[in-house]
């Protein structure tokens, strides 16, 4: 039966829709509005998990990192992080992640003694694309991705750094950062502390960010982070090491979430009381959040095939168009006081401001995020320059491999790796207008800002109860790209 009963969303002129439904296929309509500013609009969710904007960055080993995880954090979302990482490693990124400062980026530090081949390798890892040169903790230089330029790699940064350094001390607010920042035309400053020690750099930018954005912490006021495990072995005992290092939502992660597998894994983890939000997916139905939900799901994570990087429905036939499937899983939720996450399927704005008027409390974007500073693979470049990260879906033949364990049969992961639903390798090339991942998350905000005041939504709660959405040919989507030359 569509729509799904108790679904918010409506249709234009009550025309209900004869098939599933992505994103593409449908279009808010503008409504009667007395929202007279996009910074009218609050985006903070109400699914328990403490973001401030919608977003949350997939568990993908070639997305959510420490550098991701801090920076997306920071600006108010949250990040997964993978659940074939260690648990030691993950313990150690929790704990760097929380020590980070709410406001200040963290720098890249290195000696006047490094050179510059060596700065070129980690300039790239940080959107300011700068160096900070430190004696001890003390800055004395800094040396941007343009100083390198044409300069031998094997020349020593005390010989290129601008020594004409400017600093701030910790104490000052962003609003005061960034009209110093402007003052002095300066890009980027490094930030010290009574001792002049280095604790951080902010960007003229990042100044102004922070006064638009309010970060996702924790009870102590802590940036906060996220964990997925898997439902084979003890899943009750990973949780509570997960949970003991740290992470502030859990997320319990296959496939094909709507399984006898999943369902007790979300028992046991449940039975432990571990005090946090838990996620469970992915699933395209209503009977499928009932039964996660049922067995103790806080959060639904909804979408079977939609990713990128995600060959599911080629290799299977099996999914569900995103906005249908999210449609009939945020009314289940709704109806059961719980919440979903659309995961999969995101290429615009748009994509998340449809998911949200469909239901959803946050949105889950993975290899959009994968063509960024921020993301952990290193920086390549094609024949014709271009920069650009290598991503790979989760179920791909390489993450399986990757994901085998010590004690497995090689045999084994090597049967594993023949049954793959993903791609291994694949290129996101970085956009040079918005190569950081603050930028996507600028336009991204921007974009569902912009669509509540059009539905005349304050909240998010509201863009749920007044979207209206209608549906489209492939030509009326075209109509709405924009041209970037003449025809």
């Amino acid at each position: 039966m569509w729509p799904y009963p108790g679904a918010l969303v409506r249709f234009l002129h009550d025309r209900l829709p004869e098939a599933d439904l992505t994103f593409d296929d449908v279009f808010m309509v503008p409504a009667r509005s007395d929202v007279s500013s996009r910074l009218a609009v609050d985006l903070t969710t109400v699914d328990g998990t403490g973001t401030t904007i919608p977003v949350v960055v997939a568990n993908m080993t070639a997305v959510a990192g420490r550098r991701m995880a801090e920076t997306v954090a920071r600006r108010g979302g949250l990040a997964v992080i993978p659940q074939d990482i260690p648990l030691d490693v993950v313990a150690e990124v929790v704990a760097w992640v929380k020590s980070r400062h709410l406001v200040y980026d963290t720098p890249i530090t290195m000696a006047p003694t490094d050179t510059v081949g060596e700065a070129m390798n980690l300039i790239t890892k940080r959107a300011h694309n700068a160096v900070i040169v430190v004696e001890g903790r003390r800055p004395v230089g800094v040396v941007t991705e343009g100083d390198c330029a044409g300069v031998d790699r094997f020349t020593v940064l005390d010989r290129i750094m601008s020594r004409d350094l400017l600093t701030v001390p910790d104490s000052i607010d962003p609003e005061a950062a960034f009209e110093l920042l402007h003052e002095r035309r300066r890009r980027l400053v490094p930030v010290v502390d009574d001792d002049g020690c280095l604790v951080g750099v902010v960007t003229r930018t990042g100044a102004l960010r922070s006064t638009l954005y309010r970060p996702a912490v924790d009870g102590r006021g802590r940036l906060l982070t996220a964990a997925a495990i898997g439902v084979n072995g003890d899943v009750g005992a990973k949780a509570r090491d997960v949970v003991a290092a740290g992470v502030d939502v859990l997320v319990l992660d296959t496939a094909h979430g709507h399984q006898e597998k999943m369902l007790d894994a979300i028992r046991r983890v449940k039975a432990h009381d571990l005090a946090v939000p838990v996620c469970a997916g992915n699933v395209v139905s209503a009977s499928g959040v009932r039964d996660l939900v049922a067995a103790g799901a806080d959060i639904v994570k909804v979408g079977v095939g939609p990713g990128a990087m995600c060959t599911t429905r080629m290799m299977t036939g099996v999914g569900r168009p995103q906005f249908s499937a999210v449609v009939e899983c945020a009314a289940e939720a709704r109806r059961l006081g719980r919440h979903v996450w659309a995961d999969g399927g995101v290429r615009h704005p748009r994509d998340v401001a449809l998911a949200l008027a469909a239901g959803a409390s946050n949105v889950m974007i993975g290899s959009w995020f994968a063509g960024t500073h921020e993301s952990p693979g290193d920086l390549h470049r094609d024949a014709d320059g271009r920069p650009y990260k290598e991503s790979f879906g989760m179920a791909s033949a390489r993450a399986v491999v990757n994901r085998a364990t010590a004690d497995e049969a090689p045999i084994d992961a090597a049967r594993r790796a023949l049954f793959e639903e993903g791609i291994s390798t694949g290129r996101m090339y970085l956009d040079p207008d918005r190569p950081g991942v603050e930028d996507l998350l600028d336009a991204i905000t921007a974009g569902v800002r912009s669509a509540c005041a059009y539905a005349g939504a304050r909240t998010l709660e509201e863009l749920h109860e007044h979207a209206v959405v209608g549906m489209q040919t492939a030509s009326g989507y075209a109509e709405g790209r924009p041209l970037h030359q003449g025809w």
